[in-house]
């Protein structure tokens, strides 16, 4: 079979064809890197009418891991997609979805494990870095806690994806952000690939 082989030649056209074929004029210049990078992601070169976010973010997540913050997955997903050579040195990268206190206290919540888990976030939140991917009640966790008076992360990539709560729960991020950077992809789409593909794109920069 007949088919591209060589890796940097595919890298080059994937990138040549993602920024032919997608509009990005209308994203700040700081997010059409992350938007380029979230449709490398997933094929998708219509999302970029989709994506809302804060131009601060990137300046906001590098300065966060620079001081030592941690960065909070809400699943493992997620987390085993950061790219760990372009994190500094020493960042922690955690995942408290499958600690052994999490299924009972989701019991006693009614709620989802991954709403429950984000009860253990709180200790970790101030000035972290937040990447949701999966789920949608862990978004709506995360931003009930922040008004209930939580510390607040120094920014959000909110792509949590599916068809109950998704949508509702990044519009809500979108319309009030909390003064928190973010960035997030309006509607259903969305997933753990793409918002660790949002953080790489910020991380990566300037390294290889």
């Amino acid at each position: 079979m007949d088919y591209l082989r060589d890796p940097a030649a595919i890298y080059e056209r994937s990138f040549a064809t993602i920024r032919q074929e997608a509009d990005l004029n209308g994203l700040a210049p700081e997010l059409a890197p992350i938007a380029v990078r979230l449709i490398h992601a997933c094929g998708m070169v219509d999302l970029a009418a989709d994506l809302r976010g804060d131009a601060r973010l990137a300046a906001a997540v590098r300065a966060a891991l620079t001081a030592g913050r941690p960065i909070i997955a809400d699943c493992e997903m997620v987390r085993s997609g950061i790219i760990a050579r372009f994190l500094p040195q020493g960042t922690r990268v955690l995942c408290p979805l499958n600690a052994p206190s999490v299924p009972a206290l989701a019991k006693e919540l009614g709620t989802t494990r991954s709403a429950a888990a984000v009860e253990l976030w709180k200790p970790e939140l101030k000035g972290a870095v937040i990447v949701i991917g999966n789920a949608p009640t862990a978004l709506f966790a995360l931003l009930e806690a922040i008004d209930a008076g939580a510390d607040k992360p120094a920014a959000i990539i909110g792509l949590p994806v599916g068809f109950v709560g998704a949508a509702e729960s990044k519009a809500e991020l979108a319309a009030n952000p909390r003064a928190i950077p973010y960035i997030t992809l309006l509607g259903r789409r969305g997933g753990s690939a793409m918002a660790a593909a949002a953080l790489n794109a910020v991380t990566a920069e300037g390294k290889s």
